[in-house]
């Protein structure tokens, strides 16, 4: 059941943001690139590499990806039937971490969800530039989420984060 809970954590936590990045496609298709103006690419070459660092890199792959394969980690070793049934919860951090992390998990998230609702309003080819971005740096992030998780399962590294439990 344990290792169920494992690959549940991992894998779900990967559903969850490849079925953003699904979201992002039909909306950055609606953008016509071709009539983009000088500003319009400048805005998407300085923002496209921005948003790969920042939310790539710096926020999946050195904080967000190895503290979830480290929550998975106690998952395979000491998970309870409910934290198998909500592993992809857990390993983000909404329940049974410190009161920091689920402050953070949440807020950050609750942020996240606003940040959406308000690019959504925003007239093309802004938003299909933001989408681009966004798109960019979530795609990086399930890259990293698979090279800490395969460094774990194939090479036996584990993460370098904390899995912030309570």
């Amino acid at each position: 059941m344990r290792l169920l809970g494992y690959y549940w954590g991992f894998f779900g936590v990967i559903g969850l943001i490849a079925s953003a990045v699904s979201k992002l496609i039909p909306r950055i298709l609606e953008l016509d690139f071709a009539s983009l103006g000088v500003l319009h690419w400048f805005v998407l070459v300085t923002f496209t590499p921005y948003m790969a660092f920042a939310e790539g890199y710096k926020g999946f792959h050195l904080k967000l990806a190895p503290r979830v394969v480290a929550r998975t980690m106690f998952l395979r070793s000491a998970a309870n039937p409910l934290f198998i049934l909500l592993a992809p919860l857990f390993c983000m951090g909404y329940f049974h971490a410190t009161p920091k992390r689920m402050l953070t998990s949440w807020l950050v998230s609750s942020f996240i969800a606003l940040l959406v609702v308000v690019v959504s309003y925003i007239p093309q080819p802004w938003r299909g530039i933001i989408d681009v971005g966004v798109m960019v740096g979530l795609v990086l992030g399930i890259g990293s989420l698979f090279w800490h998780f395969f460094r774990l399962d194939f090479a036996g590294i584990p993460p370098h984060a904390s899995p912030d439990l309570p």
